[in-house]
């Protein structure tokens, strides 16, 4: 996106073209603008495609308790852990690192609002390019194309999506796993795996599959407790959740679930309340 679609006016010294002829008697001789320096940050906060919903969200700004004032153990803990991803994203003698994280938790904890404030971090700090991508909306882009009117094919896409230098995927196996919707995760991240390029996810399914077949999840007073498939429905207070939506192996292929744990570090916070509401009734907003 050429400058003078970001900016409210052209720059008076290139116009817009983000360049400028250097008069120094040779022709075609031409220099970046300082416009483009000076306005590479914002360019590429917009066309990160983050909604507006989340353009606010920093890591300073990521509440690690709830609204009543005490720490959640998780959320400190995953904001540390994007803190750190962020500190030590430039590594010495190596470049930007080549893995991502994957935070994993139920609605309401904060998922994309660190996904989306390391990203923005990122962009600040190493005007890395990147984007945010929310997988139901790219299903629903991606079947546009097959109309006849489409402006756009599925190769236009998803090559982007493959091939930018960061990429936040959120809400990882939100949609049904057909075999189409399976596709078109492999082709996005398999390309991003054999390309070492780092993804950041976030998905409400767990991932412990191992636990997972000798145990059930329940939900126990708002948080998410693991107890013996023998205990279930012993009382009021426990609401059985299926297991089979419960895991995100029951969303992707085997081999991407796996490949998933080569490609980020694990960020999980399944014990955290979700106190979305209670946060929004004291003023924040919350993922």
């Amino acid at each position: 996106m050429p400058a003078s679609e970001v900016l409210e006016e052209p720059c008076s010294e290139c116009g817009g073209r983000g360049w400028v002829v250097v008069a120094d008697g040779r022709a075609g001789t031409a220099r970046p603008c300082v416009c483009q320096r000076h306005d590479v940050v914002p360019r590429l906060t917009q066309t990160a495609g983050i909604p507006a919903r989340y353009r606010h969200c920093r890591l300073s700004n990521f509440h690690v308790s709830s609204g009543r004032s005490r720490q959640e153990p998780q959320l400190v803990a995953a904001r540390k852990a994007a803190q750190e991803y962020v500190d030590e994203f430039l590594q010495e003698g190596i470049g930007f690192r080549q893995s991502g994280l994957l935070f994993v938790g139920p609605p309401g904890v904060g998922k994309t609002h660190l996904a989306v404030a390391v990203l923005l971090e990122l962009i600040e700090r190493f005007q890395l390019r990147g984007r945010f991508v929310e997988f139901t909306s790219l299903i629903h882009q991606l079947q546009s194309t097959f109309d006849a009117d489409s402006q756009e094919s599925k190769r236009q896409v998803l090559d982007p999506l493959s091939e930018v230098p960061f990429l936040v995927l959120d809400e990882l196996g939100a949609q049904q796993p057909t075999p189409w919707v399976k596709d078109v995760l492999y082709l996005i991240i398999n390309a991003r795996y054999t390309r070492r390029l780092p993804t950041l996810f976030t998905t409400n399914y767990r991932l412990d599959e191992g636990a997972a077949s000798k145990k059930a999840a329940v939900r126990v007073a708002g948080r998410t407790t693991m107890v013996p498939k023998n205990s279930l429905d012993r009382g009021p207070d426990t609401e059985p959740v299926k297991e089979e939506t419960a895991l995100l192996s029951s969303r992707l292929p085997p081999m991407l679930v796996s490949r998933l744990y080569e490609m980020a570090q694990p960020v999980v916070l399944d014990a955290v309340e979700d106190f979305r509401r209670e946060q929004a009734v004291h003023g924040a907003r919350l993922r």
